[in-house]
């Protein structure tokens, strides 16, 4: 746990109390603040009563005693309106936070020089999160893992001289961390995302380019024109900018040109690193990935060596185009995370022939648009709510089955996979679909998805079937 010692005996008001607002009430009461939390869930409120922590209804406090108020990153700030909360503090002229701008904070009095590596965008931050702490980890240093990727920052041990901290953020968190400052700052793409709360995709843009703006260095994903337009601003403002790209040659940073990333600065152009062969690393937005990764370790001091082998052996985020088992020439790839459509087609787009398997609880839209990767798709089978909505859009351009359960398709996809006399195939769990027709969750779909490889004769797995970890 981080204790927040910069509020100790100040006031501090708290609303959210969710796994991160525990997380930040614990925090701040380990550091001497007194704390008044609350929540619209009667059911949280004494959950967080029972624990100790003093809760009472924001209505009926003093907000003009209050030195801050704490938001978490879930409740609306400014759309589709701001929360209740929001309205008393900003009468009371109380600043507004959220646990990351406390985090930045306990850096700064206690351990400025640590280095911080921050991550966000729209697509790719929890695996350039990880890959970025793997590399730090599997080279040797303490390194700190949390923010958006599921780990309150909160809970991660102090800062201190020569730990590292690595942290997804959200752009409802950076809303909330009006300081924000990392060694390393990354942006790596935008598209429309999030727009009920944050009302315009400018307003969405002017809330991620807060993190590099802030940054030491900032790196930054050039693909698209609202990042592009931000990398030429940030660097107007005296900040050093490092630009990667999955599509174009930059004059100074880090770019793809297919599998390999070349590194471009003072005129010299070389090559840094070759992802072809690394299963975890495939497809070109792990390319930018990779990209991102690599940049900001450079940023932060590792050396080039170590950022290759930690490339080379990164295990890859469980659940997003994991590469769980194999049999022969063929990989079995557990890519449950992809809940829609677009989430489904960077796995589809980063091997040449599937045997797919999609499907559950559809969401809008259904996978019409996934059909410039239908001839990559040697059969699909379809399980779950979705299978006759699919089926009818793979029509006769993709043979199919409806095989209803996932256990089924694993089997059939497994058999038919083995009897494919291509040089490599890959089964694959990219279903396009929510889960909630038939489980918990995406997490609980995809290691149903593991134990059902685990169990086939001749399996090689790559990770454990309990855990889903190397």
């Amino acid at each position: 746990m981080i204790p927040v010692t910069t509020l100790k005996d100040k006031k501090v008001a708290l609303f959210g109390l969710g796994g991160s607002g525990f997380a930040t009430a614990r925090a701040l009461i380990a550091g001497g603040a007194e704390v008044t939390a609350w929540d619209d869930n009667p059911d949280s409120v004494a959950k967080a009563s029972a624990e100790g922590i003093r809760t009472e209804d924001l209505h009926t406090i003093d907000w003009s005693q209050q030195a801050l108020f704490v938001l978490s990153p879930g409740v609306p700030l400014t759309h589709p309106k701001p929360h209740w909360t929001v309205d008393l503090a900003r009468a009371a002229g109380v600043d507004i936070v959220g646990d990351v701008e406390l985090f930045v904070r306990e850096r700064r009095a206690h351990a400025p020089d640590c280095p911080f590596i921050a991550i966000t965008g729209t697509n790719g931050k929890s695996t350039t999160t990880a890959l970025i702490a793997h590399i730090l980890k599997s080279s040797g240093y303490d390194t700190q893992l949390g923010g958006n990727i599921g780990t309150a920052v909160l809970t991660l041990d102090p800062p201190k001289t020569g730990r590292y901290f690595v942290v997804e953020c959200s752009s409802y968190q950076i809303d909330l961390a009006p300081t924000l400052n990392p060694s390393a700052g990354i942006l790596l793409n935008l598209t429309p995302d999030h727009l009920d709360r944050h009302g315009t995709m400018q307003h969405y843009a002017d809330v991620k380019e807060r993190l590099v703006a802030g940054s030491d260095v900032a790196i930054v994903g050039i693909d698209d024109s609202h990042s592009a337009l931000i990398a030429d601003r940030v660097e107007r403002a005296g900040v050093k900018v490092v630009r990667i790209s999955r599509r174009n040659v930059v004059a100074s940073g880090i770019y793809a040109e297919g599998t390999k990333l070349v590194q471009a600065a003072g005129g010299a152009v070389l090559p840094f690193a070759d992802l072809d062969g690394i299963q975890t690393l495939r497809g070109s937005h792990n390319a930018q990935n990779a990209a991102a990764a690599v940049a900001a370790c450079l940023a932060v001091g590792i050396s080039a060596d170590d950022i290759r082998a930690g490339l080379a052996s990164f295990p890859g985020l469980k659940h997003r185009m994991q590469p769980v088992g194999k049999r022969g020439r063929v990989v079995f790839v557990n890519d449950s995370k992809a809940t829609n459509a677009d989430a489904a087609a960077p796995a589809l787009s980063s091997y040449d022939r599937i045997y797919w398997i999609a499907g559950g609880l559809p969401k809008s839209g259904g996978i019409t648009t996934l059909a410039p990767y239908f001839p990559r798709i040697a059969k699909a089978y379809l399980i779950g709510e979705a299978a006759a909505e699919f089926a009818a859009t793979l029509g006769e351009a993709v043979p199919y089955e409806i095989s209803g359960t996932l256990e089924r398709a694993v089997a059939h996809a497994a058999a038919d996979a083995e009897r494919d006399e291509a040089a490599a195939s890959a089964v694959m769990l990219s279903p396009a679909c929510a889960s909630f027709d038939q489980y918990k969750n995406f997490e609980v779909r995809g290691d149903a998805f593991v134990g059902h490889v685990a169990a086939l004769d001749g399996m090689t797995m790559l990770i454990g079937p309990a855990t889903g970890e190397k």
